[in-house]
């Protein structure tokens, strides 16, 4: 798939066919497409929690209520920011959220499906996530993924009233 194919064809993906296999070696690959985003400095201020554990998934959905998407998520994968990677620069936030796109546009490419599910800056759900993983970083998102069991409508659009070329 091409990179604007990949872009055009990622959607959130709320609902997946339950016990769908997801192999590790996918997510693998979706990890590998996280640590290729850009990051200032490339201080590569992130760490990942992955798991397809049914314990810690329902954990995770009663941690961050926004993610019930996980009870028929083959997979979570917690993207967490290590700001004290940073200590001259404040950019770990971004550096992050390059790592998830990387991630849901891999996603895209290999037909998974996927969804962004935000904890940083959001109290509670910042440290009832940061507890359920036993981190000390900072969960910046919660991604599900899975094989879909539907097929949302594109909803972005280039939109020219939004641009200004100077």
């Amino acid at each position: 798939m091409e990179t604007m194919q990949a872009i055009r064809a990622r959607r959130s993906v709320r609902k997946y066919k339950k016990g769908a296999p997801v192999a590790r070696e996918q997510i693998e690959r979706l990890l590998e497409a996280a640590m290729l985003a850009p990051s200032a400095v490339n201080s590569r201020p992130w760490e990942f929690v992955v798991t397809d554990k049914e314990e810690i998934l329902q954990k995770l959905i009663e941690a961050h209520p926004a993610s019930r998407m996980l009870l028929t998520a083959s997979w979570a994968i917690a993207v967490c920011g290590r700001p004290d990677l940073q200590p001259k620069h404040n950019f770990w936030q971004q550096d992050c959220a390059a790592a998830v796109e990387n991630i849901l546009l891999a996603a895209a490419d290999m037909g998974l499906g996927i969804c962004w599910c935000g904890c940083y800056p959001a109290e509670p759900r910042t440290g009832a996530v940061k507890e359920v993983l036993g981190v000390d970083s900072v969960p910046v998102a919660l991604i599900a993924v899975g094989v879909p069991d539907e097929a949302p409508a594109q909803k972005g659009f280039y939109d020219p009233a939004k641009v200004k070329f100077l």
